[in-house]
């Protein structure tokens, strides 16, 4: 499997991002991209998940299930922390389980992978903000989808967390998935290739 991007250009609010971005991505591979605040970052992984549009340029996916959209190949793991607070953990993990399809773990293997096994039935609105990217995180394992696009995937992570999500995505690679990243620091792929969008 092969994510191509061929000369990308991203416009936001009538402002010019980026232009002629291009990288390509392979099986087991993984990279992380890093600039400063406003470079794109964020963009890019929203342009891969179908939430941007590319002002130039494509993205194609070689290898991938036919007739399905590159975005619909694609976990997506953004700022914001999709849930509602008055569900519980397990019901919220069902809901984005049901809502993606092909369950590949059970609530409860997805739950023990991010350490939240103990809080299944606590409702999400008592959860703290590391535990609420745990749970985002969870989504990543109950589904299976060849692409993970995680932008900051650290933020709010104690050391603990931090490292089962490393373990977790070393082991998403060794299984021939890909993983784009952004982040201004290290996240646990040290053998990631990097893609910096701060100007020369």
């Amino acid at each position: 499997m092969r994510l191509n991007a061929e000369e990308l250009a991203c416009n936001r609010g009538g402002r010019e991002v980026f232009r002629g971005l291009s990288f390509a991505l392979s099986s087991g591979e993984a990279m992380v991209i890093s600039g400063r605040n406003g470079a794109g970052k964020s963009s890019l992984l929203r342009m891969i998940a179908g939430l941007v549009r590319c002002a130039a340029g494509q993205l194609t996916l070689d290898g991938g299930e036919r007739d399905t959209p590159l975005a619909e190949q694609c976990h997506y793991l953004g700022h914001q922390d999709a849930m509602k607070p008055s569900l519980t953990v397990s019901e919220n993990l069902q809901f984005w389980t049901e809502f993606f399809g092909a369950r590949t773990h059970t609530i409860e293997s997805a739950l023990q992978a991010v350490g939240l096994a103990a809080l299944t039935d606590l409702p999400a609105a008592y959860l703290s903000a590391g535990q609420r990217r745990r749970l985002s995180i969870a989504r990543l394992v109950s589904v299976q989808r060849p692409i993970w696009l995680l932008d900051e995937p650290t933020s709010a992570l104690d050391s603990p967390s931090q490292k089962r999500l490393a373990e977790l995505m070393q082991g998403h690679l060794a299984g021939g998935g890909m993983i784009v990243a952004a982040a201004h620091g290290p996240i646990g792929l040290e053998r990631a290739r990097e893609l910096k969008l701060d100007p020369a």
